[in-house]
């Protein structure tokens, strides 16, 4: 694991990084049963699937649209008709948790004089209402949505509103995600990358590496140099 000097500002990721994507599923466990973490696992992997499908077909449309079109699918897939179950995930991901790391991590950050934002796929209205409902708003300097540039990530087009909105180089920025093809996409692009290894990924096959692996948000600090 190499240092992370020289930079200016830590971005991170949203969705999973800073705030649980599996809360919602987990919250309603007890109507779900053995197809909580299931359904979870395949949303993700549903919702991710439509961002990179969409952005390749040139056919964008904002995360809450592509997130439902996942939970539809995922729902049907486990044999889940109820329109209430649905109702109820989908608002609970409009308010997701933050994972207890996360506000340590942008305290320390902040008071040792980085900026900080994030770095999302997520519209400015899901954005809007996590952060505020995380209570990481204060900590925050900027939060960027891949709506003002209408391409989902890992496109460069998306790392570099980073690099436009704090008026930076690219390799003055820390950029931290718990997703291994985001690391590697920000890593690529020129961006200092901390993979936050939450779910126990392997490497990926892909260009850029990340200079660091992290398995929680509170080894970052002492990363950065």
């Amino acid at each position: 694991m190499s240092k992370i000097e020289n930079v200016k500002a830590c971005v991170f990721d949203a969705y999973g990084t800073l705030f649980d994507i599996h809360a919602p599923t987990a919250t309603i466990a007890g109507d779900l049963g053995d197809k909580a973490q299931p359904l979870s696992d395949m949303w993700r992997g549903k919702q991710l699937q439509y961002t990179w499908l969409r952005s390749l077909m040139g056919k964008y449309t904002d995360f809450w649209q592509v997130t439902g079109d996942a939970l539809d699918y995922s729902l049907a897939a486990h044999d889940i008709d109820n329109p209430d179950i649905r109702q109820r995930l989908m608002d609970l991901y409009m308010t997701l948790d933050a994972y207890p790391d996360a506000v340590s991590t942008l305290e320390q950050l902040k008071a040792s004089g980085y900026a900080t934002g994030i770095l999302s796929n997520g519209s400015h209205e899901m954005l809007a209402a996590a952060v505020e409902a995380s209570g990481l708003k204060p900590l925050l300097d900027e939060v960027l949505s891949v709506e003002d540039v209408g391409i989902f990530k890992p496109d460069g087009r998306v790392y570099q509103m980073v690099v436009d909105r704090f008026g930076i180089q690219r390799e003055e920025v820390c950029f931290v995600s718990a997703n291994a093809w985001d690391a590697s996409g920000a890593a690529d692009f020129g961006f200092q990358v901390a993979h936050l290894n939450r779910f126990n990924q392997p490497p990926e096959r892909l260009p850029g590496v990340p200079k660091a692996i992290l398995t929680s948000l509170s080894e970052l600090p002492p990363v950065i140099g």
